[in-house]
């Protein structure tokens, strides 16, 4: 994931203000303050399995800038070191969070309200990207984290 000097943010984008988020069925709400640290998609075999999509895209947050305002979401340990939480109901991903990035909270974009409101900085872990996703959308991209390309 990216770390919070890895991308430029750009216009008002990454204003501060409030955003709420949840699941599918509305069981698990979460309210985030604040401006982002960033936003990327990810393209990790990992991701992707948790998602059962091509890629999954994240806005990271300081953990103190959100909070749960429904239900606790239910948690996985996906791989040492991290934990997936997602709706015990109805099975939506809600967050990432590592031991890599203890200070943070990775939420997943789509879960927002307003998921426009967040517009995605760039692409990491490209390195595992499948071969037919086709995107040309000009956002930096990284091989792996932002924090890997940076030593």
């Amino acid at each position: 994931m990216p770390n919070q000097e890895s991308f430029q943010h750009s216009g008002g984008q990454h204003s501060g203000g409030q955003r709420s988020g949840g699941c599918l069925c509305g069981a698990v709400r979460y309210l985030a303050e604040g401006a982002p640290l960033w936003s990327a998609h990810c393209h990790c075999r990992s991701c992707r399995r948790a998602t059962g999509s091509a890629m999954a895209t994240y806005v990271g947050y300081l953990r103190p800038q959100v909070r749960q305002t429904g239900a606790e979401p239910a948690s996985y340990a996906s791989s040492p070191g991290v934990v997936r939480r997602f709706c015990g109901r109805c099975g939506t991903p809600i967050s990432y969070e590592g031991e890599r990035w203890p200070d943070q909270i990775h939420l997943f974009l789509c879960t927002f309200d307003e998921p426009e409101s967040v517009q995605p900085e760039g692409h990491v872990y490209t390195a595992e990207q499948l071969s037919w996703l086709k995107l040309e959308d000009g956002l930096p991209r990284h091989a792996g984290t932002t924090s890997d390309d940076q030593g």
